[in-house]
């Protein structure tokens, strides 16, 4: 076989990968088991079926599965954006932190105390078992997404316990031994590496965004590659200042994801597309540096039964017993609650984190990777597989979310500051509306899109729930018309009785129709 056959017969398995890596997420509409799983341990059945495949060098492994990582958390960042970050900040921070050092030592002291494992090696597997991946939970639900709080709550939290988990295990590995006397040095560097992380995090985020309004470039199809080169300078820069280079690049894509930028729609989409691949080829990775069968495998070694009982515990009762308490004083429904509690699965940083136990030559290191295979595909196969289900019965609510291949698109030299999208929320002020009875002033509807159809608009189109309403208005204006699309506040309860209904007669519709004033001065 001469070199350029060769080239070609790896260059066509590669892309026959690809292309199965971009279809494996129709998997989830007809088998209930998330994607990643079925790369995971097709992965690991044909490192075993061609040994070669095993000889890829662990260095090379972690520097792929590190920028699928950066990819991933940037990604994840400009999903949520700053406006649903500060929304849900307390419990956010509470379970990605709190939930994330709980789950780690609790999970340690089960590693110690159960299976006997040495002190230091089970607290590096609790890190690296604690951070949790929603990828798997949205893959696994395919069309479908879940909406209200609990949906940014799961996303939220591991943005937010990537880095945290991640950070932490660094700073145990760069330690020699597990002591009281160690305790402050550990909690000084991890604090330092988190606050390092995120104001780089807050300064990348801002200069990409001044980055990205400002700097015009000669086609469109650079703007996406250049905030992907940027994101990576940004992870550089961060771990060269031993700062969290995970927290900058998430903090970065919560700064950029709610502003107007040019070609931003593009920008997010590439990203996004991006990040569904860096996650199967996350688990392609681990499944190929895993050996199921022989003396050493997973199957006839110890590894297997150890990671089957800490996945049950972690699944069953570590997380239920450390998260629903976390989550009692946020407004979540009872099956909401439960769901949160159950979905903590594990992804893509598990599987890095126990690469860098790898890479660090601990003892018993390799028996630890091992537990961490098992524990991931139990929890992608086992609890991922059951989330459909789950969220049916429990009420968790859900919203099918089509492909629009189709689209009508207007270009502008400069941003238009005038135009605006609102999305019909249940109960609003909106639903059953009107155009004719919108508030007079500088105001016009120019689109409706319901059930991914146009909708002709005219004085007597009457709004519906879901619809999609392009309006060009004067920005003075928004803050009196984006209420009347959005979802009702609770009246705030009396304290000596129950909470009154909020009133949504004549008299504010009449205040609503008041022409609008701009502020003298």
């Amino acid at each position: 076989m001469t070199q350029v056959t060769a080239f070609a017969v790896a260059l066509a398995i590669v892309a026959a990968a690809g292309l199965a890596a971009v279809l494996s997420h129709r998997l989830g509409e007809r088998i209930p088991i998330p994607a990643p799983a079925v790369f995971l341990l097709g992965a690991a059945f044909a490192s075993d079926l061609w040994p070669g495949l095993e000889r890829v060098p662990i260095d090379h492994v972690v520097e792929i599965v590190t920028v699928a990582l950066v990819v991933i958390l940037f990604d994840g960042g400009m999903q949520m954006g700053w406006r649903k970050v500060r929304a849900n900040a307390g419990p956010i921070v509470w379970i990605g932190v709190a939930g994330t050092l709980l789950t780690a030592i609790t999970v340690a002291l089960a590693a110690h105390l159960l299976f006997g494992l040495d002190w230091r090696i089970a607290l590096l597997l609790g890190t690296a078992l604690a951070p949790t991946d929603p990828a798997v939970v949205f893959s696994v639900l395919g069309r479908r997404q879940i909406t209200g709080r609990s949906g940014v709550l799961l996303q939220g939290e591991s943005g937010a316990n990537d880095p945290v988990g991640i950070a932490l295990l660094v700073v145990l590995l760069a330690g020699s031994s597990v002591s009281f006397g160690a305790v402050g040095t550990v909690i000084s560097a991890f604090v330092l590496q988190l606050a390092v992380g995120a104001v780089a995090g807050v300064v990348g985020g801002v200069g990409l965004l001044w980055f990205m309004r400002t700097v015009t470039l000669p086609a469109a199809g650079l703007y996406s590659l250049r905030v992907l080169m940027c994101v990576m300078a940004i992870y550089a820069l961060t771990t060269l200042a031993h700062g969290s280079g995970f927290l900058a690049v998430l903090v970065a894509g919560i700064v950029v994801g709610d502003h107007r930028a040019p070609f931003k729609v593009e920008i997010e989409r590439f990203h996004s597309a991006l990040a569904s691949l860096a996650e199967i080829v996350a688990f392609v990775m681990l499944g190929l540096t895993v050996q199921l069968t022989g003396p050493h495998g997973v199957v006839e070694g110890h590894a297997l039964w150890i990671g089957l009982a800490l996945a049950a515990l972690l699944a069953f009762v570590i997380r239920p017993v450390l998260v629903a308490p976390l989550l009692w004083r946020v407004d979540l429904s009872r099956g909401e609650r439960l769901f949160v509690s159950w979905t903590g699965l594990k992804g893509a940083v598990p599987i890095l984190l126990g690469m860098f136990i790898l890479q660090a030559g601990v003892p018993d290191a390799h028996r630890a990777y091992e537990i961490i295979f098992v524990v991931v595909a139990f929890s992608v196969i086992v609890q991922g597989g059951s989330v459909p289900a789950l969220a049916r019965l429990l009420r968790v609510p859900l919203r099918p979310v089509n492909p629009r291949p189709w689209g009508m698109n207007a270009r502008f030299e400069t941003e238009p500051e005038s135009l605006h999208r609102f999305f019909v929320a249940p109960g609003s002020m909106a639903d059953g509306m009107s155009v004719a009875e919108l508030p007079p002033g500088d105001l016009w509807v120019s689109v409706i899109i319901r059930g991914g159809r146009l909708v002709t608009v005219t004085p007597d189109t009457r709004f519906d729930v879901g619809d999609e309403v392009l309006v060009l208005a004067d920005p003075d204006s928004v803050p009196v018309v984006s209420p009347l699309f959005a979802r009702p506040k609770a009246p705030p309860r009396a304290a000596d009785g129950p909470a009154r209904p909020a009133r949504r007669g004549r008299f504010v519709r009449s205040v609503l129709r008041r022409p609008l004033r701009r502020p003298e001065g």
